[in-house]
């Protein structure tokens, strides 16, 4: 199998790596995990996987064929490329750039544009007929400065982040303070592992973050929310992204109207923004979830945030829900969500 690596979103730690194991995953994509760096996700996995998760990712930046990795020093780096083989990669006639990225502060020391001049002189060396196009390349090599290390390969994909700012709260129609914003919400959505075709339930549906990703992705999508309002905001979203749904209802999201799903991803209410109706967050998070259990197959995920002063995982456990995984991210002082993956055991 080919060696990839993938640029992965610096705005949270863990989750954009969790993301793309999850549509690895999903997508049936056999992969070896090679490194973890800054970042950057280093794999042994076939093409596709490329294609896989430039058609679902909302935390990864780029996808790349990788050529070689090295220790972040300009002899080493030279040294490097002259070892490669382009053959197959860059033919005589086509045109390609060498762009050079850099996370964080790694290795200051090291002049990106310099980089680029320098592997860009070794490729012109190395294939004959070839040429530099600095703004309609062919191809694009592309280098990435992480920790200590210099990653260099052919881009397969970039993925951009503008599809999902369209997207963002308050560029749709129905706007709430509350709603989840779009990167956050397709993530968690991967984090469940639904594919198309399947039932996707979000049971406190709000303005419909959850349900517009879900439905984006080829899934079919239902909706429950305790307020009339929100449900017809819901429906206007839905509609404004052309996403269909089987169905918006106004129900207690303790006593589901339904039978079975195949994934439930949700953002319960906090209590500030959002009305709880009378109820404490756990009590409405421990009540859904001994329901969800009767819902949803086995080994089938549901992906949930709450403030992390609530402990999901813990009143998951004690109803027999497996904790496969928690991530933290931080909104204000005041708040701080934990993302979960449970599954039923």
């Amino acid at each position: 199998m080919p060696s990839l690596f993938f640029l992965l979103s610096g705005e949270h730690e863990t989750l954009p790596f969790a993301e793309l194991k999850a549509i690895l995953e999903t997508e049936g994509i056999v992969y070896e995990e090679v490194q973890t760096l800054p970042q950057i996700l280093r794999l042994d996995a076939v093409i596709d996987a490329v294609k896989a998760v430039e058609g679902r990712a909302a935390l990864t930046r780029v996808c790349c064929q990788e050529l070689f990795c090295c220790k972040a020093s300009f002899a080493n780096i030279v040294k490097a490329m002259q070892s490669v083989t382009l053959e197959n990669l860059l033919n005589s006639g086509e045109s390609f750039v060498v762009r050079v990225r850099r996370v964080g502060e790694a290795a200051r020391n090291l002049v990106g544009m310099d980089l680029e001049r320098k592997l860009g002189e070794l490729i012109l060396n190395k294939v004959k007929g070839v040429k530099v196009n600095l703004k309609q390349p062919q191809k694009t090599f592309f280098g990435t400065i992480t920790d200590d290390s210099f990653l260099f390969g052919l881009k397969l994909a970039e993925i951009s982040p503008t599809p999902f700012m369209q997207r963002r709260p308050r560029k749709r129609p129905f706007f709430h303070p509350s709603a989840m914003p779009a990167k956050l919400a397709r993530c968690m959505v991967n984090l469940a592992k639904p594919n198309r075709g399947d039932l996707v339930l979000d049971p406190f549906c709000g303005t419909g973050s959850f349900l517009i990703e879900a439905g984006l992705l080829g899934c079919r999508v239902l909706g429950f929310d305790a307020k009339k309002r929100m449900v017809r905001g819901s429906l206007r979203n839905l509609r404004f992204f052309n996403v269909d749904c089987e169905g918006l209802v106004v129900a207690d999201a303790k006593h589901l109207p339904l039978m079975k799903v195949d994934y439930i991803v949700t953002d319960p209410p906090y209590g500030r923004s959002a009305s709880t109706m009378g109820y404490t967050t756990r009590q409405i998070i421990q009540d859904f979830l001994a329901m969800s259990s009767d819902k949803i197959a086995k080994r089938k995920r549901i992906c949930i945030a709450a403030p992390k002063t609530v402990h999901i995982s813990e009143i998951a456990e004690t109803l027999g829900l497996r904790h496969v995984q928690s991530h933290f991210v931080y909104v204000h002082r005041s708040l701080t969500r934990e993302i979960v993956v449970l599954e039923n055991a």
